[in-house]
């Protein structure tokens, strides 16, 4: 437990730091996201990212449990 909190830790830490350039991939506007707007309404739903990203903490889990 005490490894998977430090390498999240690390991991989320990274992000924060790659910020300025992770914003500028189109996460949530991949083909396969859903995005209805209207006049008084807009919903969004980023189901192809969500299927890439659980894929990719999928591996990442698996790979620290080996």
């Amino acid at each position: 437990m005490q490894r998977l909190l430090i390498v999240l830790g690390l991991a989320i830490l990274a992000v924060g730091l790659l910020w300025p350039w992770l914003s500028r991939f189109p996460w949530g506007r991949l083909p396969g996201d859903i995005s209805i707007v209207r006049e008084n309404f807009s919903f969004h739903f980023p189901i192809t990212t969500s299927i890439i990203v659980s894929i990719v903490l999928t591996l990442i889990v698996w790979w620290l449990r080996r």
